[in-house]
């Protein structure tokens, strides 16, 4: 399997067993829960706090931040006609900042973004997220139903990256996965 700096998952109604097996797959040892409320109704497996416990059993890191990531924002001049405007999201300073530090943890961890919806193009994980950090460079990829790992950029190619995330060039030698021998991503 080719090398990427980050993942995106929607846990939709599989089980954890399947869900924790398909993370462990691809060597996953951290998941980023990008949901605003990370509560499931209808999967009680994936409520923060025994998707936690889960995922720690595993060996895998948990870590919440809808806060910031998250597509359904508190502040409601992030809205226009009543539809969230991922533009105006993605030029947060909170969510710049947020975007940041992933990268810089995935310098050290495999993560993947995790979100509810289980079609990529039906979630802002794929469509605001993930688009901002290819913006800045990063390598992604989208675990797909039934467990099937497709690079970003073929499942969101009729779709430029948000303007407001993008930012210069890395720096020469720059990676998310750094070390000898990693060229800067495309």
């Amino acid at each position: 399997m080719p090398r990427y700096d980050l993942f995106t998952i929607g846990h939709s109604n599989i089980s954890s067993e399947r869900f924790i097996a398909m993370l462990g797959d691809a060597e996953v040892n951290a998941v980023a829960d990008v949901r605003s409320v990370p509560n499931s109704r209808w999967c009680p497996w994936f409520s923060a706090k025994a998707l936690a416990e889960n995922l720690s059993r595993a060996g895998i890191t948990y870590a919440t931040m809808g806060d910031t990531l998250g597509g359904r924002p508190r502040d409601g001049t992030l809205f226009r006609a009543g539809v969230v405007d991922y533009e105006a999201i993605a030029a947060q300073p909170e969510f710049i900042a947020s975007l940041d530090r992933l990268t810089e943890e995935a310098a050290r961890s495999r993560i993947c973004l995790m979100c509810s919806e289980r079609e990529p193009l039906d979630c802002h994980r794929c469509l605001l997220v993930a688009r901002s950090l290819a913006g800045f460079g990063a390598h992604m990829a989208a675990f797909l139903p039934p467990g099937r790992i497709e690079a970003h950029p073929g499942i969101i190619r009729h779709r430029p990256p948000l303007a407001a995330a993008t930012r210069a060039p890395p720096p020469p030698g720059w990676s998310c996965r750094r070390g000898p021998g990693r060229a800067p991503p495309r």
